[in-house]
């Protein structure tokens, strides 16, 4: 009885998941706004309490995509305790992602991208401007917006060479003195942040 025990479990498994097995997105047709039918679902079964806000709420609603692509990409570079750049209107801006220099330009399509320590140059008519990020996420938006989010940002031409050699050399030399995982790790953000300095000097 026991030696066919896994066995039933795993036919009746198998056949649980066939009959609720979901159609894949796209066939599914479209439907309304999870809110609204949230809160019918409520009213049905409690009626005298005003239904909960969900999270969406309290979210804005997209922006339309425009008709045509827009002559100029509007960027925000935000950090949590300043504002570097608020509704710049540029041409286009150059993001280090963790999947490669990645350049956007108006009409860009929406994307999300992770960003390593490197450098954003933001180019504008003749005119570049480089700011050193720490490392952060870019938000593209359909309407041709660029919002992004870092730790830290400084202006490349604002970096000390020296101080940047002797903060690569001091992590290297932790990198290799390291005796626990967690020491490793925290000399290797050092040294790998300090190499991209340099490489943003140099390069």
């Amino acid at each position: 009885m026991l030696r066919q025990g896994p066995r039933f479990l795993l036919s009746r498994a198998s056949a649980a998941t066939m009959r609720w097995t979901r159609q894949y997105a796209a066939d599914l047709p479209a439907e309304t706004s999870g809110d609204s039918k949230f809160v019918d679902a409520w009213k049905k079964l409690i009626p005298t309490i005003d239904p909960p806000r969900t999270p969406s709420a309290y979210m804005a609603p997209r922006p339309p995509t425009p008709s045509t692509i827009p002559s100029k990409l509007t960027v925000n570079l935000v950090l949590p305790y300043d504002s570097v750049l608020s509704a710049k209107q540029v041409d286009m801006v150059i993001i280090p992602a963790t999947t490669g220099q990645m350049g956007v330009l108006p009409g860009h399509v929406a994307t999300i991208a992770e960003l390593k320590p490197g450098v954003i140059s933001v180019h504008e008519g003749n005119d570049i401007s480089k700011y050193f990020l720490s490392g952060g996420f870019a938000f593209i938006h359909a309407n041709s917006v660029a919002d992004i989010i870092a730790i830290e940002a400084t202006p490349v031409d604002r970096l000390d060479p020296n101080l940047v050699q002797k903060g690569l050399a001091e992590f290297q030399q932790k990198l290799n003195s390291a005796s626990t995982d967690a020491e490793k790790a925290e000399a290797q953000i050092g040294v790998d942040v300090h190499s991209a300095l340099n490489a943003a000097l140099t390069g």
